[in-house]
């Protein structure tokens, strides 16, 4: 843990962590006289009569608060930059890592999960550093120097420390044992918290459509009380510390005024010094009460520091090689390719080869599940193979740079996702320079253009989160135009196109048709018809390619094919191939 804010805690953020204790050890310099300082006015002043002398340490006394004010107030100021700047830097780092992470390593901590490490664990951390620039220098120092002037004021009275001080840490240790465990489980429940409220929020269509929001109170009751619960557990066991410091405290302040006042009635100790002592005495466990409570912090810290670390050493699967080859001209082709999402799991991709010549337009067409998803994210790398090889212009996609491939590479999901912001700002994720007439010349080609005119402020318009205000055609061919606006030498359609009326996806087709060029074109479709024109079509079931060929080579002889279009084009449409 202390490694992890370490790298974090830098630059400015740094030299305010250097600052801060030393403006703390001012404050606790301060408190350390001011018990020194009340016994020599009760010893000497009052004893004497003597209201100078009185009025002077007063005066004295108040000059040592001033000081320790500042010192404690500069620490605060101080310690807050640090944890702040460390808190952002580790957030930011955070979400670069997972940026660069592949999507199995995503699927592997689960998205609910990142979110919480990287809001609730990190702000865990940033706590935890500003009370330990304040705790963890004020407690030792305080208690220490307490100890320090106890025994100058009275050795013998000091004894009761040799007997407090080791029930205190013995105490301490056992219960920070046994809660950090336990601070792992809260925040694994949290997670599950997480994952149901987002899953609530992202269906909430579906769940008042269905009329299942009885169920969705009582699933997230269930996440919620089991929740509670450990966290109860976790902070029973953490706050039986304070307890058991209150305890140890008022019998040290019995003892020291029993065996002290049997030594002042005996003058072998003055007055003043008992009730400085006494004072030391209640600063010491304060000192404690701060180490406890810190301890109590840290426990639970330590759980989201090691979450935090797990995302941190977690590597990319997918990621550059050391010496990336140079892209020259975009072939693609498949050996022998085969994939699967984890070690355990069944093969999703299996002994795919074909060759896409560049220029060429290829369709992808199969059944619900048969991998043509999996297949198309393997061009632009958004996975590995696992077996086989995918070449780019003849070479191991794997031995080129990301950045080449994905610059060249143009893809539209099967999920059309659009960000908040404008519809400007959402084309220019495809290209940032984009001049208007690029925007709208691929706004006409997208079919989008008509609908974008009409709105109330044109490209200027909004994009409400998770683009509630477009239907879902409208965000298809937004996200189409984004893609073109990018200009890419391959450009993926993946099943894009669903939520399109047949006459808008004829006009769409013929626009891409127009824009082909040199550009590969792939499409993943379920209908026949956005595909028949293609030079080559794929035929996938159960993650092997069955059939390839022109529709007419497909229609003549692949009997899943041939099934397909006949469900979908009719029977006319068949023989009219055939003869």
């Amino acid at each position: 843990m202390l490694k992890l804010i370490l790298k974090y805690l830098k630059g400015s953020a740094r030299i305010s962590a250097c600052t801060a204790p030393l403006l703390m050890l001012l404050e606790v310099l301060m408190d350390l006289q001011q018990p020194a300082l009340m016994a020599r006015i009760i010893d000497t002043g009052v004893a004497n009569g003597d209201l100078h002398y009185v009025l002077a340490t007063g005066l004295v006394m108040i000059l040592v608060a001033v000081i320790g004010l500042l010192g404690g107030a500069g620490c605060s100021v101080f310690a807050s930059i640090a944890s702040v700047s460390m808190s952002a830097k580790m957030r930011h780092g955070l979400f670069c890592q997972i940026q660069s992470l592949s999507f199995s390593e995503i699927n592997r901590f689960q998205t609910s999960s990142l979110i919480t490490r990287l809001t609730n664990d990190v702000m865990q951390m940033q706590q935890l550093v500003a009370m330990m620039l304040r705790g963890m220098v004020r407690a030792p120092l305080l208690c220490g120097g307490g100890i320090v002037m106890s025994y100058l004021l009275s050795p013998k009275l000091s004894l009761v420390f040799l007997v407090m001080m080791p029930v205190i840490f013995f105490s301490t240790v056992i219960i920070m044992k046994k809660s950090v465990p336990l601070f792992s489980r809260v925040q694994e429940k949290l997670d599950g918290l997480n994952t149901v409220m987002r899953e609530t929020l992202l269906g909430i269509r579906v769940i008042k459509s269905f009329s299942m929001e009885k169920r969705q109170y009582d699933r997230f009751a269930a996440v919620n009380e089991l929740l509670t619960k450990k966290s109860i557990k976790a902070q029973n066991m953490t706050f039986l510390l304070m307890p058991i410091m209150i305890l140890v405290m008022n019998l040290s302040v019995v003892a020291v005024l029993w065996f002290g006042g049997n030594m002042a009635m005996g003058q072998s100790l003055e007055i003043g010094k008992l009730m400085a002592f006494v004072n030391y005495l209640v600063q010491i466990t304060l000192s404690f009460t701060m180490f406890v409570n810190i301890m109590i912090n840290l426990s639970r810290t330590q759980a989201s520091s090691k979450r935090i670390s797990e995302v941190f050493a977690a590597a990319a699967t997918v990621r550059d090689p050391d010496q990336p080859a140079a892209i020259r001209g975009w072939d693609i082709e498949f050996e022998h390719v085969g994939f699967r999402y984890s070690a355990g799991a069944d093969d999703v991709l299996k002994d795919i080869s074909f060759r896409i010549r560049q220029g060429e337009t290829v369709g992808i067409i199969g059944g619900t599940g048969s991998g043509k998803s999996t297949l198309v994210g393997l061009i632009p790398r958004l996975f590995d193979p696992t077996k086989g090889r995918v070449l780019m212009g003849g070479k191991d996609i794997r031995d080129l740079s990301l950045s080449q491939v994905r610059h060249i590479t143009g893809m539209v999901t099967q999920e059309s996702i659009l960000f908040s912001g404008t519809v400007k700002d959402n084309l220019h994720f495809g290209c940032n320079e984009a001049i208007p007439e690029t925007m709208a010349a691929a706004c006409a080609d997208a079919q989008a253009l008509e609908f974008i005119n009409a709105l109330p402020k044109s490209f200027d318009s909004p994009v409400e989160q998770r683009a509630k205000n477009f239907s879902g055609g409208q965000k298809q061919r937004l996200s189409i135009a984004r893609a073109l606006i990018k200009n890419p030498g391959i450009l993926i359609l993946d099943d894009a196109a669903s939520a399109l009326d047949l006459k808008t996806e004829a006009h769409l087709r013929r626009a891409l048709s127009r824009r082909s060029g040199e550009r590969t074109l792939i499409i993943v479709a379920q209908r026949v018809a956005a595909i028949r024109d293609a030079d080559k079509i794929i035929v996938l079931e159960n993650g092997s390619i069955t059939a390839m060929g022109t529709h007419k080579q497909l229609m003549a002889s692949s009997d899943i094919y041939q099934s397909i279009a006949l469900s979908q084009l009719g029977e006319k449409a068949v023989s009219n191939v055939h003869n």
